[in-house]
């Protein structure tokens, strides 16, 4: 993005309220502080209040703003309450990050072995916790006539990455969910946009992989260097943005190439 389109896009979100689901830690709190240095106001909606407070106080330290707002996707309930809670704080929702998810703390193992109990808790959170967050939120949107959905997805799903076939089912679910979003949310003036991370490595532990397995990764990337979560910043502020009004359904990956055709 060049300086002119940057501080455009920069000049867009400036007020705009944007929650961020799971924001307490790893890419939602990156994202949470690129919003907020863009002059948003980031939601921090997250199930770990220690940490979200941590990161709202990372931003307060830096100048900008942010709310906390404790939040458990997988509970309809507790959606309602955050979407009614900011709204009732600012009066308005404008942009939708759907970042929560489980993924650290899966154990790596043959699908056959996968407990029942984990399959349905990942597909409840990774699933089921967007489609109650787009939910809460649209209504204020439609009013508004203006908002922006960002589902994040995973660049896993390119590869059919083995041993994790319940995060690789739900982070596929995904993209059909943000396609049939994008058909009827388009005419309210709401985009809906997936971007699909490769493996970003953040300060999340990832017991999972491997010193063996990251060089690979990278050397599979036609940008052989580790991504980190300020390589997803730019892709969600354009999205984010006025300048993508006329973008909607797409799955945007951000990998380095290391998935390209």
């Amino acid at each position: 993005m060049n300086e002119a389109k940057r501080e455009e896009t920069l000049r867009d979100l400036a007020g705009r309220v944007v929650i961020v689901t799971g924001a307490g830690q790893g890419l939602g709190r990156a994202f949470a502080k690129a919003f907020a240095a863009a002059g948003a106001i980031p939601v921090i909606a997250e199930l770990n209040e220690a940490n979200a407070h941590a990161v709202a106080e990372e931003i307060h330290s830096a100048g900008g703003k942010a709310l906390v707002v404790a939040t458990d996707v997988a509970s309809a309930a507790s959606v309602q309450h955050m979407a009614d809670r900011v709204f009732a704080e600012y009066g308005r929702i404008d942009v939708l990050v759907n970042n929560a998810g489980i993924i650290s703390t899966i154990k790596m193992r043959p699908f056959e072995e996968i407990p029942l109990e984990e399959w349905e808790q990942v597909l409840r959170v990774n699933i089921t916790g967007v489609f109650l967050c787009c939910r809460a939120v649209t209504a204020h949107m439609r009013k508004a006539g203006w908002g922006r959905i960002i589902n994040i997805s995973s660049a896993s799903i390119n590869l059919g990455r083995p041993n994790y076939l319940h995060y690789t089912t739900s982070k596929s679910a995904l993209i059909g969910m943000t396609r049939s979003l994008a058909r009827e949310l388009g005419k309210f003036g709401i985009t809906a946009n997936a971007v699909l991370p490769g493996a970003t490595y953040t300060e999340i532990p990832r017991e999972t992989v491997t010193p063996a397995q990251k060089e690979w990764i990278i050397a599979a990337q036609c940008i052989p260097r580790a991504e980190v979560p300020e390589d997803l910043v730019g892709t969600l502020l354009f999205l984010a943005s006025n300048g993508a009004g006329f973008l909607t359904g797409q799955a945007i990956t951000v990998d380095g190439g290391a998935s390209h055709p």
